[in-house]
């Protein structure tokens, strides 16, 4: 398997940094930690199941998950600064 090949492994909701990384590379600067963490739930879940990657479902879903998933998008936009 090629390197570049990660890139298109499938996303489970335990892996918390890795939805992080692809709303990061989707989102970029657009959303600062503060506006990260306001972000509705509702609107986070879609945005998570719109990745093409993405083989989670919504049923499976839990505030813990969307949780640990906004604190990585704040550590991933906290180094590309």
């Amino acid at each position: 398997m090629a390197f570049d090949d990660f890139d298109d492994m499938p996303i489970q909701w335990h892996e918390h940094e890795d939805i992080a990384m692809k709303l990061y590379e989707k989102f970029g600067d657009e959303f600062t930690e503060s506006k990260i963490y306001r972000i509705r739930f509702t609107d986070l879940l879609d945005w998570i199941m719109e990745i093409p990657t993405f083989e989670g479902k919504r049923e499976d879903c839990n505030e813990g998950h969307l949780e640990q998933i906004q604190a990585k998008w704040v550590y991933e936009w906290r180094d590309n600064q």
